[in-house]
C-alpha cells in the first residue's frame, strides 16, 4: 500500500486529489495539511510513502518544506512530490534542489497523476516528461558557482555516463539500452553514484549533473 500525505493551501485541489487517489487498491491517502508547517508535523507523524506538496501555501512555503524533509535523516523513505501550476516554473528548479523527486502541474491527466505517484514510490524521479526536461534547460543554464566538480572524480567512466544519461531523463531501462548493459547494471552503477556523491535521490543527482558541469543545458 503506498501512504501519500496531501498538502496544499485549496480544499477543492486536495479533495479532487484525494478522490482520485482513493479510488486506487494499492494507495491511501493517510492526512491531509492546509500548509507547510502542518505538512511537515504530519510527515514526521505519518511517515508516508509520498507527500504531495503544493509549491506556494501560507505559514510554510513548499520548497522550505522540502528541504527540512530532506535535511531530516529519519524522513529518508519520503519522497516528495510538488505541485504546480504553469505559471510558476521559476520554482521547479528551486524545489528539486531542495529535494524535491519531481513536480506535477495541477492539470495533470488522472492517469498520468496516478503513474506519478506510483513512479514516486518506488524512489525514481519525475524527470523524464518533456516538460520537465526544459524547465531544467531553463533553469540551470546559470548554476550556482561552488559545485563544478562536486565528487565526480570519484565516479567510474561507466558511473559517470549513467549520471549523464539519467540527467537527460532516461529510465533505467534506457539508459541501459545506450550503454548496452543489463536495466540491473545501469541501477548499480546509479545507485552507487548517489552513494558516492551523497545525494538524497535520483533527482538531486540529476541536479547535480547539470550543476556539476557533467550535462549542459545545450547537451540536452
Amino acid at each position: 500500500m503506498i501512504r501519500v500525505l496531501l498538502v496544499d493551501d485549496q480544499p477543492l485541489i486536495r479533495s479532487g486529489f484525494r478522490a482520485l487517489l482513493d479510488l486506487e487498491d494499492d494507495i491511501e491517502v493517510v492526512a491531509e495539511a492546509a500548509d507547510g508547517r502542518e505538512g511537515l508535523a504530519l510527515v514526521k507523524e505519518q511517515l508516508p510513502d509520498v507527500a504531495l506538496i503544493d509549491i506556494q501555501m501560507p505559514v510554510m512555503n513548499g520548497i522550505e518544506t522540502t528541504r527540512l524533509i530532506a535535511a531530516d535523516p529519519t524522513l529518508a523513505d519520503v519522497h516528495v512530490v510538488m505541485l504546480t501550476n504553469y505559471g510558476m516554473d521559476e520554482y521547479v528548479f528551486d524545489a528539486l534542489r531542495a529535494g524535491a523527486a519531481g513536480f506535477l502541474v495541477k492539470d495533470i491527466l488522472p492517469e498520468d497523476f496516478l503513474h506519478a505517484v506510483r513512479v514516486a514510490a518506488r524512489g525514481d524521479a519525475l524527470l523524464a516528461p518533456a516538460i520537465t526536461r526544459k524547465l531544467i534547460d531553463r533553469y540551470v543554464s546559470q548554476p550556482p558557482p561552488g559545485r563544478i566538480g562536486s565528487g565526480l572524480e570519484a565516479l567510474t567512466s561507466r558511473e559517470r555516463e549513467s549520471v549523464a544519461l539519467a540527467a537527460h531523463g532516461l529510465s533505467n531501462d534506457e539508459v541501459a539500452d545506450r550503454l548496452v548493459i543489463s536495466p540491473a547494471t545501469a541501477k548499480t552503477h546509479i545507485n552507487r553514484a548517489m552513494a558516492k556523491l551523497h545525494v538524497r535521490d535520483r533527482a538531486q543527482l540529476v541536479v547535480l549533473a547539470y550543476e556539476s558541469g557533467l550535462v549542459t543545458p545545450r547537451s540536452s
